[in-house]
């Protein structure tokens, strides 16, 4: 196995005189499968092209973009595995120390908004190769879209980076079409026909059916339409059932075809099982390596899609809610690979996907018929039609105990718990417990308020408990003494301050120290995303309380830590202006005393603060705030955790 050319040199070693195409990313050259530059060039390859790849070139030097000389059929362009202005900014928009997908870490080798500038970067010393971009940042820019760095309304990224073609969720398929029609000799702007691509067309195609969405300039204008406007998008992300979007600029439209197919399990097997070099470049190796491997080089993907939809997830806009699954068989065959690399130390870190337990279709109709339109699989209940089985799921887990050289098969990506639950079968709970959990399990209920959690897509509080119950009642059956650490959310769209002190309270009576706490990430085209900078939900257009004044977030923030010193005038602050001076004191429910700590606190208290704490009502200019999660620590020995139910 041998990494594809990184320089003109390694070109002319292979007896190239040209690549077919030439790659630029944002990322360091990482040859694995969970690098979407390894999978799409590894496809190409695959099927006869040549891919010279430039990494992280210097945005500021056109010649940097020039190193192979002019690709035969094009250039691709990809931000990297995330979106570049999340890869550098905190929720806060502070600058990020670190970048773990460039060598040693290093923060600064790629530029803001790096698509764009990669484009036109290319375009000032090629104005006629065609230009197809892709990746995450790509696609969930794909269309009119609200950036929250700039807090504004962006136009789709395929007309600022002057690109021919956008290639939005998982482009093994499109990205042949594509080449093979360019290789036919057919011209960028004619081909208008690839699904899961996104083209400019100066008219409509009217022997196609067409949703004419609103115009890019009626949405910068009006926030309701934008909402609307997003909700249609939303709602044709199915690959069966989508409809071709266009969405008008001028005189010209940004035309959306269908998401391509899921991939049949042979298909996605074909891609893992690629000749893949599993690591990063080792021209990189003085540097320290790419931190970013560290996290998967040991780790097995078994599906993709999600059919949770959260709302403040961008998975549904992304991947689609259709689970795609690789076979037995080709996971198996990874595994033993991995257990005759050098650094294997006998520990699987994971066997998942975007969330672990879904290893097959909500239901049968999904791979023929598509998803539902108007209702979700598992929100606000599961579906009558769901099929909550795990027992591919338990097999493949059991398999892969078995290899030779394996101490242990961990599952650290997402659990659906709502979904384990509705499992009649309790095979799969009680192996989890007993086989698959490294000293602490990571769910996301990521609030505790109905009201909030209605926002957020998620099941009731309620069925969270029935989970965590029974997950501690699993681990005294079988003597384990395993954590739970669930990730919370402040500021999302529809927790007032109320809800916030609710989170706190619950916290308080489970005995939970959280360490890491992070506000809602308003990232591109999410239904939260939306909520944030409209004030509306686009499911139901009903008016959202929307956190932004980022004094207030910094209180709804503190409430989660509120036994940090630190925190305490934050804390009190909230309290009084919730109203609840019942919780100050030296009761066994207060959560902050009456008399500030006296060492270790604020060396004073913070500016004074509005009496009523400030959101953004519909209509309203969206300030800042925030969708992630926060890192959660148990203080209370684990015997104690039912008490509080």
């Amino acid at each position: 196995m041998n990494f594809l050319p990184i320089c003109r040199q390694d070109m002319l070693d292979r007896g190239w005189q040209q690549c077919d195409f030439v790659y630029v990313i944002g990322d360091a050259y990482v040859d694995h499968p969970s690098f979407g530059h390894a999978i799409i060039s590894r496809v190409l390859e695959s099927h006869g092209y040549s891919v010279g790849i430039i990494s992280q070139p210097d945005w500021k030097n056109p010649k940097s973009i020039d190193i192979y000389g002019r690709p035969r059929l094009g250039f691709l362009v990809s931000g990297g595995n995330m979106d570049s202005m999340v890869n550098h900014y905190s929720v806060s928009k502070r600058r990020r120390k670190t970048d773990a997908f460039t060598p040693g870490g290093v923060m600064g080798k790629r530029p803001d908004y790096a698509t764009v500038c990669y484009c036109n970067l290319i375009r000032q010393t090629y104005t006629d190769v065609p230009i197809l971009i892709g990746g995450i940042e790509a696609s969930l820019r794909r269309l009119g879209h609200y950036d929250y760095w700039s807090d504004s309304m962006k136009r789709s990224i395929l007309l600022d980076s002057q690109a021919d073609i956008l290639m939005y969720g998982m482009g093994e398929r499109s990205i042949i079409e594509l080449a093979d029609a360019l290789n036919s000799g057919l011209e960028a702007r004619d081909i208008t026909f690839v699904d899961g691509t996104v083209f400019r067309a100066k008219e409509l195609d009217d022997s196609l059916p067409t949703l004419v969405l609103p115009a890019f300039e009626e949405v910068k204008a009006n926030k309701k339409l934008y909402a609307q406007s997003f909700k249609i998008q939303y709602a044709n992300c199915d690959p069966f059932t989508a409809k071709r979007l266009a969405e008008p600029y001028g005189k010209e439209y940004v035309v959306q075809n269908p998401p391509q197919k899921p991939l049949s399990t042979q298909e996605m097997d074909a891609v893992y099982e690629l000749p893949y070099c599993r690591t990063y470049h080792p021209c990189y190796e003085k540097a320290g390596g790419v931190p970013a491997i560290e996290e998967v080089k040991f780790s097995l993907v078994s599906n993709r899609g999600c059919f949770g939809a959260c709302s403040f997830c961008a998975l549904t806009f992304h991947q689609g809610r259709i689970i795609q699954t690789r076979s037995h068989e080709s996971i198996l065959k990874e595994a033993e690979l991995m257990v005759k690399d050098k650094d294997f130390k006998g520990y699987i870190h994971d066997v998942g996907g975007p969330t672990a337990n879904f290893r097959h279709p909500a239901c049968q109709k999904q791979l023929s018929k598509g998803t539902c339109g108007g209702r979700q699989c598992l929100y606000p209940t599961p579906c009558k039609n769901m099929d909550a089985d795990h027992s591919d799921y338990v097999a493949l887990l059991r398999k892969l105990r078995k290899i030779p050289g394996v101490k242990k098969v961990f599952v650290r990506s997402g659990i659906r718990f709502d979904y384990l639950l509705a499992d009649k079968k309790d095979t799969f709970f009680k192996e989890l417990v007993q086989h698959h959990i490294s000293g602490q399990l990571k769910v996301a209920p990521e609030h505790v308020s109905d009201a909030v959690l209605s926002r957020m897509g998620k099941p009731k509080n309620a069925v969270y408990n029935r989970f965590v119950e029974k997950y501690y009642a699993l681990n005294k059956q079988y003597g384990m003494n395993q954590y739970l650490v669930p990730y919370l959310m402040s500021s999302h769209p529809g927790s007032t301050m109320k809800e916030a002190v609710e989170l706190a309270e619950y916290i308080r009576d489970m005995g939970y120290n959280p360490e890491q706490v992070q506000d809602f990430y308003p990232t591109p085209s999410t239904l939260s995303t939306v909520m944030y900078y409209t004030g509306l939900d686009p499911r139901t257009m009903d008016s959202v309380y929307v956190p932004t004044d980022p004094h207030e977030k910094a209180m709804q923030r503190a409430l989660i830590q509120y036994r940090d010193p630190k925190n305490y005038y934050l804390v009190r602050e909230a309290l009084l202006a919730a109203h609840r001076e019942d919780l100050i004191g030296s009761g066994p429910k207060c959560l902050i005393r009456a008399v500030p700590p006296i060492a270790g606190g604020h060396s004073a208290p913070p500016q004074k603060v509005p009496a009523k704490a400030g959101g953004k009502k519909p209509g309203a200019q969206a300030g800042k705030k925030t969708p992630g999660k926060s890192t959660v620590k148990k203080t209370a020995p684990s015997g104690a955790r039912g008490k509080r139910r």
